[in-house]
């Protein structure tokens, strides 16, 4: 009976390690991206993302423009070098579209 209850919870954690993903948000300032020029950074985060280190300036980034789109996520590559360094070091990547 116990060696079932380990192998239940042995099965969910490697489930919920596996089953996770990407997170992504989208800001839309003025009338959002009138043009597909594009600036991307990266953000630079410690501790699993929770103290911020370097983190992009999207307003810089639009160049001036008053209508832009902003995508922030964590892509398969930001997510790789985070499971790497054990989430010592939480990178994300910022796109703006103008």
């Amino acid at each position: 009976m116990i060696k079932k209850a380990m192998s239940m919870a042995a099965i969910v954690v490697a489930s919920s390690v596996l089953l996770t993903s990407c997170y992504s948000y989208t800001s839309v300032v003025g009338k959002g991206a009138q043009g597909s020029t594009q600036t991307t950074k990266w953000n630079h985060y410690v501790v699993f993302g929770l103290a911020p280190v370097g983190v992009s300036d999207s307003k810089q980034m639009a160049e001036g423009a008053e209508n832009y789109t902003v995508h922030t996520r964590q892509t398969f590559v930001n997510g790789l070098v985070s499971a790497i360094t054990f989430g010592i070091y939480a990178p994300s990547t910022t796109t703006v579209t103008r």
